[in-house]
């Protein structure tokens, strides 16, 4: 198998289970793991993967994101503490943007209960989570469009139109990549506009992400760094990093 072909086979065999192990690579293509590291190392540095320790993960672009379903398997600790921690900057916000994907499903889970709240959003999933609460104290809008299969959240013309006539108090948002060059990415052009308009209809506006989304940059960009009063993320962000982006404006949590 020439090179090529062998990163091509690792790349599509990291974007269908999640990752990949260079134990597993090197006994499965038949090579030395040493050829599988070197294999890594240009694939990362094509931006296609992010190697860990002892393997890789794929990095999500304009061909690759993955769906709803897979992301509540990974890092589910760590987004559910940025969840709480995100809800508790609430502040005396009446009115509340939740994102697509799974983070934001889990903010909206944590918003407090004792409070009455509007929240509008594109995700059909935080849109369930809430309305099974059994809360008359929360009013959920749910944004119309075109539904998205992999994310369960709404798209296009209809979305952003509809979300167009608000003026929301609080925007939480996630992105497949954040990154101080590069701001707040995403690849799909139809999603990024509808996080583009919720970044202008709200007065305050918070990131939510793990620290696998730091230095990614995907193929749409929708924000600045400097967009956002805060970024909630968890603790393997090395504190240095998370100073670098505070410098540009954010309240930096690590959790």
């Amino acid at each position: 198998m020439k090179a090529e072909e062998r990163q091509r086979e690792i790349l599509t065999a990291a974007r269908r289970a999640g990752s990949v192990d260079v134990a597993g690579l090197a006994d499965r293509l038949g090579v030395a793991r040493e050829t599988i590291r070197r294999d890594l190392r240009l694939l990362e540095d094509h931006g296609l993967m992010r190697r860990t320790h002892g393997g890789a993960y794929p990095v999500e672009s304009a061909n690759f994101e993955t769906t709803l379903a897979f992301r509540t398997t990974m890092h589910v600790p760590e987004k559910r503490r940025i969840a709480t921690t995100a809800a508790g900057l609430l502040g005396d916000a009446e009115t509340v943007f939740i994102d697509e994907g799974f983070t934001p499903q889990l903010v909206a889970e944590a918003l407090p209960r004792e409070r009455p709240l509007t929240v509008v959003t594109a995700s059909l999933a935080a849109a369930g989570a809430l309305a099974d609460r059994d809360d008359d104290r929360i009013t959920v809008l749910l944004l119309g469009g075109r539904v998205r299969g992999g994310t369960l959240a709404t798209v296009d013309h209809w979305t952003v139109h509809m979300l167009a006539g608000f003026v929301i108090d609080l925007a939480f948002l996630g992105a497949n990549g954040i990154s101080r060059q590069y701001g707040l990415t995403t690849p799909d052009p139809a999603v990024g506009e509808v996080k583009a308009q919720a970044v202008r209809s709200a007065r305050r506006r918070i990131f939510i992400g793990v620290h696998t989304k730091f230095a990614a940059v995907s193929f749409c960009r929708f924000a600045e760094v400097t967009d956002f009063e805060a970024i909630v993320t968890s603790t393997r962000l090395p504190a240095a990093e998370a100073h670098r982006y505070s410098l540009l404006g954010p309240a930096v949590h690590r959790v």
